[in-house]
This record gives C-alpha cells, structure tokens and sequence, in this order.
C-alpha cells in the first residue's frame, strides 16, 4: 500500500519521509534490547561485587 502511493506521487519528499519513519520503528526494539541487556549486566556485575 505505501509502495503503490510512493509510484503514483512524484514527492520525493513523502518518500524520504517514509523511509525515515520505517528505520525509526526498525531501530526502536534494538535500542531496547541494548538497554535491557546493559541493565541486567550491571545487576549481575553489581550483585557479584557485593558478595565477595
């Protein structure tokens, strides 16, 4: 559906915009995940540090 609207409208613009909105969304669950990660390893590492 975006790619028939892209075709049929000469906007460069809208196209760029669409790719931007579509690498947004791609990149948000990876950042999460980071985030994620780095908070459970700083538990970890933390939790190990404190019985020793």
């Amino acid at each position: 559906m975006c790619r028939a609207a892209l075709e049929s409208s000469g906007d460069n613009g809208l196209a760029e915009g669409i790719n931007n909105g579509i690498v947004f969304l791609m990149a948000i669950p990876y950042i999460l995940v980071a985030v994620v990660g780095y908070l459970i390893y700083r538990m970890v590492k933390k939790s190990k540090n404190n019985t020793v």
